[in-house]
């Protein structure tokens, strides 16, 4: 079995980190601030993404992601935390399945905070947004993993808690599971996947023990 999780709202909490970093980063280019709210409803998004729908135009976006890049490299680590349960899941995920992480982040900066998380050891590869041209819901970043795992005949699941990382999986022809420990909540994530849990640690006794039917990636 391979197991693919996202990281943000599934095993992380970076939620200051990432606000902080965005506010730092219209300060820095003194542009009017968007809302805190505005800002987390994106989270799961590519950077670049994020600031074109926070109505920053398209000549400045790239600007604006290396200030984040800047700022975030040198905080991210001190105000992100895991989880509850997640290095748990990992752990006992890592028991009866390969681990991956797909992400939208910046897979330096997710290895970094793997790494300082004690977590990067379960995993045998890492997709991050400078790794594909297509990042979330399309299906390529969790195809790369797929091949660079060499999955073809075994089960694949992806975790995740955004309708970005269901999406993702649907396109790759892969299972999913949604975790309401993130930033979508049951309703939307109920239009994507009708297998839903509290947090990881739940998706992966699930998985464990599993009774329902499955299918393989080919």
């Amino acid at each position: 079995m391979i197991i693919l999780f996202d990281l943000d709202g599934t095993l992380i909490d970076s939620t200051d980190a990432i606000v902080s970093t965005f506010h730092h980063s219209f300060d820095v280019h003194e542009t009017t601030h968007p809302s805190d709210e505005k800002i987390m409803a994106l989270i799961g998004y590519p950077l670049d993404i994020m600031y074109a729908k926070l109505g920053i135009n398209e000549e400045e976006v790239w600007d604006f992601v290396a200030t984040y890049k800047e700022e975030y490299r040198k905080i991210s680590t001190l105000k992100t935390t895991l989880l509850k349960n997640a290095k748990e899941a990992v752990k006992e995920a890592s028991e009866f399945a390969t681990l991956g992480i797909v992400t939208t982040k910046t897979g330096k900066y997710s290895k970094v905070l793997m790494e300082y998380f004690d977590l990067m050891q379960y995993f045998e590869v890492l997709i991050g947004r400078e790794d594909v041209e297509f990042p979330k819901p399309d299906a390529q970043p969790i195809i790369k993993a797929l091949e660079i795992l060499d999955a073809k005949g075994r089960e694949v699941w992806m975790i995740g808690d955004t309708k970005l990382d269901l999406i993702s999986a649907k396109n790759a022809n892969v299972n999913s599971i949604g975790v309401l420990s993130g930033y979508d909540n049951i309703d939307v994530l109920k239009q994507y996947t009708n297998i839903i849990f509290n947090d990881s640690l739940e998706a992966i006794r699930h998985l464990k023990n599993k009774n329902i039917s499955t299918f393989n990636y080919s």
